[in-house]
């Protein structure tokens, strides 16, 4: 099975050059960038069977990961 990865210029393409731009500007959106890609290696980890857990502590950094999207987003779309 592969596992799909969550890159943020993946998810958002149209915001490529926006995001390189700011995680060299911004520290607060380089700090969340980090954040994010940081939370998706884990849950791939998990999903790839390399680490262990519970179903329910590979929701809840799914539902992390999603709403640092949502604020990478929100960033993107106000610069």
């Amino acid at each position: 099975m592969t596992i799909e990865r969550h890159s943020l210029a993946k998810e958002l393409p149209e915001f490529k050059d926006k995001i390189h731009e700011l995680k060299m500007k911004d520290r607060h959106f380089a700090r969340l960038f980090d954040d994010y890609h940081n939370l998706d290696h884990e849950v791939i980890r998990i999903e790839e069977g390399v680490e262990n857990t519970s179903d329910e502590y590979l929701e809840s950094l799914k539902k992390q990961r999603l709403h640092l999207k949502d604020q990478l987003y929100a960033i993107l779309k106000c610069a």
